[in-house]
C-alpha cells in the first residue's frame, strides 16, 4: 500500500509539473505586484464610498434608489477586483504543498 501511495504521488506530480509547464504561456505579459500612487487613492476612494453605503439607512429609500446603489456597489466592487490583483499558485505547487502536508501530519 505504502508503494502505491508514493507511486501515486509521484504520477500526480509528474502530470501536473507538465500541465502546468504546458499552460504558463509568456511571462513578459504579467502583470506586476505593485500598484501604482493613483490606484491606491482610487482604491481609497472605493473604500470610503462602500462604507457611506454601509451607514446609510435604506428604510428611506425608494425602490429604485436601493436598485441604483445595488448597482452602483457591484461597479465599485469590479473596479476594486480588478485593480486589486491577486494570488495565484500553480497545480504543481498546490500539490506539493498538499504532500507535504500529508507527510509532516
Amino acid at each position: 500500500m505504502k508503494k502505491f501511495f508514493i507511486n501515486a504521488c509521484f504520477a500526480i506530480l509528474l502530470f501536473g509539473g507538465i500541465a502546468t509547464g504546458a499552460f504558463a504561456g509568456d511571462n513578459s505579459t504579467a502583470k506586476t505586484a505593485e500598484i501604482s500612487a493613483e490606484a491606491k487613492v482610487r482604491m481609497d476612494e472605493i473604500e470610503s464610498r462602500v462604507n457611506e453605503i454601509k451607514a446609510m439607512d435604506f428604510t428611506e429609500l425608494s425602490k429604485e434608489e436601493r436598485k441604483e446603489i445595488r448597482a452602483e456597489l457591484k461597479d465599485l466592487k469590479k473596479e476594486a477586483k480588478n485593480n486589486g490583483g491577486g494570488l495565484y499558485i500553480s497545480t504543481g505547487a498546490l500539490i506539493i504543498i498538499l504532500i507535504l502536508l500529508i507527510i509532516l501530519l
